[in-house]
């Protein structure tokens, strides 16, 4: 049962963490960070090659090698719409997390592209009474003790209090 809920999203994945206290704190470094959850969007690994009939978008050739013209595939709306799609699942597994874990604060960490579909379901949570803060980098790819020391020099949560040797 972890007072925070850390969320951190891109385009290709989510990962969801929780601050565990422990057991003997006089003992014990802590709190601990502890993934709750690691969520993967397989649509978005998909390659463009492997996604659209040519790899390049805005060229296209006239008949018996007429002139080169331009055109618009509409590239952007489809990422758009996985992005978004995606971003509905992740926000439904950290409303049941975030009930489950009985979090109080919510911290969410997308990456610019995700953050337009996040935040809608970020009001959402903060209606429903938790306290969501939002952090305007990418930090996917950290390690969680990297996570929660970044997290903790910003002093959005508790800084792991380690024992001397």
């Amino acid at each position: 049962m972890g007072e925070y809920l850390i969320v951190l999203a891109n385009d290709e994945k989510a990962r969801v963490f929780t601050l565990q206290p422990v057991k003997f704190p006089d003992l014990e470094s802590g709190p601990r960070i502890v993934e709750l959850k690691d969520l993967i969007n397989p649509e978005a690994m998909v390659g463009d090659q492997e996604r659209y009939s040519d790899s390049k978008t805005g060229r296209g050739t006239a008949p018996r090698g007429g002139p080169v013209h331009g055109y618009d595939d509409r590239r952007e709306q489809h990422l758009g719409e996985l992005r978004r799609r995606f971003s509905a699942i992740v926000m439904n597994e950290v409303q049941k997390l975030a009930k489950a874990q009985q979090a109080g604060t919510i911290i969410v960490a997308a990456s610019s592209p995700m953050r337009r579909y996040v935040s809608p379901a970020m009001e959402t949570l903060a209606k429903q009474g938790f306290e969501v803060l939002k952090v305007a980098k990418n930090m996917i790819n950290f390690s969680p003790q990297r996570i929660h020391a970044h997290l903790a020099g910003m002093g959005l949560v508790p800084e792991q209090k380690r024992l001397a040797a």
